[in-house]
């Protein structure tokens, strides 16, 4: 016979964390598969207990974790299942089937201003996906509708405040932009100036851009005429494409670009693409890619730059990119370091000379900072970059230039 302190020595053991790991030592997919089982047949109790002891033993394991959060959200714990959730998209960033859940979780718990920022955030690692621009639409409407129930029991003082905050939660599919920026040089250039205007229309297929550039350089001005095109092909696949052309000599006659990016596991991105520069009496190929990756509110790139020329050298050239995003992905701080010379930037002269292919091997370190942020009242976008350039003078090869840049942009939605 089992004395009283026995049953109470065999609980406090059992209860210990190395016990409980030892205790599970089957198939964590088999299981799963058995613990999703009852969860689906409404035994979410039972269901918890078995995902409990697989996370004992494997606490990474996402599947479980999005599972057990999952049954506390439709068992109406939705504190419980947010601290799940919040686990695992803090890690694994780009797990679409947590971040969804974790929206429509806030939105069961009518925490609608929380289900916008988790998919604003959302958006920021999974890019125009489908699902999530739906329910960001969705939070956004609920949102609206909590806010008119509130305007009826508020006093009449504060009903303007709530009818500007419905306005911004309504879903706006166009941007127009406008920017300029200067250039000016210590040696050998006058100041330069660059400008766009822009329209964006968010379409099923994918963001449609069409632009319209002008710039003064080397006291010359010139217009050119480019369409971005980023078609959608599937929840990993998105594309960029990209056609401008121009008739003035301080832009390429023709510019083509191709990309095709693809939204990898372990929060990363990337990309292989092509750009052709037609500058009449001669032409540049470009070979460029990205590798990006999304490290908590980071996001970190490296692109290179690939250009074969047509007497055998390969120029070389590379950027790399780190952002720090804050409350959505519409507001970062970033610096790009860039190393070596792209004609797809911009271009010289040498004289009377307009310089294309010979550019791509000159020797160019440029930094630049920019900061992009939205008013909390008002959707539009604003973007401010500030930049230095140090580069090899084309006529004077050893020697070099310096140059510092800055320049505004706004998007008004609408």
């Amino acid at each position: 016979m089992v004395k009283k302190g026995s049953y109470i020595f065999i609980l406090l053991f059992a209860l210990t964390p190395g016990w409980s790991q030892l205790a599970y030592n089957g198939d964590p997919d088999q299981s799963f598969f058995t613990a999703r089982d009852l969860a689906f047949d409404g035994q979410r109790t039972v269901a918890r207990d078995t995902l409990n002891k697989i996370l004992s033993k494997y606490p990474d394991y996402s599947d479980v974790r999005n599972l057990l959060a999952s049954t506390y959200s439709w068992d109406g714990k939705y504190g419980i299942a947010r601290e799940h959730f919040n686990r695992i998209t803090s890690v694994d960033r780009k797990n679409k089937e947590a971040w969804v859940a974790a929206i429509k979780n806030e939105l069961y718990a009518h925490e609608y201003y929380l289900a916008l920022g988790l998919s604003n955030k959302a958006l920021v690692y999974l890019p125009d996906d489908p699902i999530i621009l739906v329910l960001q639409e969705k939070a956004m409407s609920d949102l609206e509708q909590s806010q008119e129930k509130k305007k009826i029991e508020k006093p009449l003082a504060a009903v303007s405040e709530i009818a500007i905050d419905s306005a911004e939660t309504k879903v706006l599919k166009n941007r127009f932009g406008m920017g300029m920026s200067f250039e000016i040089f210590d040696i050998a250039y006058g100041p330069m100036v660059y400008s766009h205007i822009e329209y964006r229309r968010e379409t099923m297929a994918g963001p449609v851009i069409p632009r319209i550039n002008y710039s003064n350089r080397f006291e010359t001005h010139g217009v050119q005429y480019e369409v971005d095109f980023y078609p959608k092909f599937s929840k990993m696949f998105y594309g960029y494409l990209n056609y401008g052309f121009s008739n003035s000599p301080i832009y390429p006659d023709q510019r083509v670009g191709a990309e095709i990016h693809a939204n990898w596991p372990k929060s990363m991105e990337l990309s292989i693409g092509m750009r052709h520069l037609n500058f009449g009496a001669s032409s540049a190929n470009i070979i460029t890619g990205s590798v990006g990756l999304y490290k908590g509110n980071y996001y970190y790139s490296l692109r290179p730059y690939l250009a074969p020329s047509s007497s055998g050298q390969m120029g070389l050239s590379a950027s790399l990119l780190a952002r720090r995003y804050f409350r959505d992905g519409e507001n970062y701080l970033g610096v790009n370091a860039v190393i070596g010379y792209s004609p797809e930037l911009k271009q010289l002269r040498d004289g009377d000379e307009l310089l294309a292919e010979s550019l791509l091997y000159i020797e160019s370190q440029q930094l630049l900072f920019e900061y992009q942020f939205s008013s909390k009242r008002h959707p539009n976008i604003y973007r401010g970059n500030l930049g230095v350039t140090r580069q090899e003078l084309v006529f004077d090869s050893g020697n070099f230039f310096w140059s510092v840049s800055a320049g505004l942009t706004c998007q008004v939605k609408f």
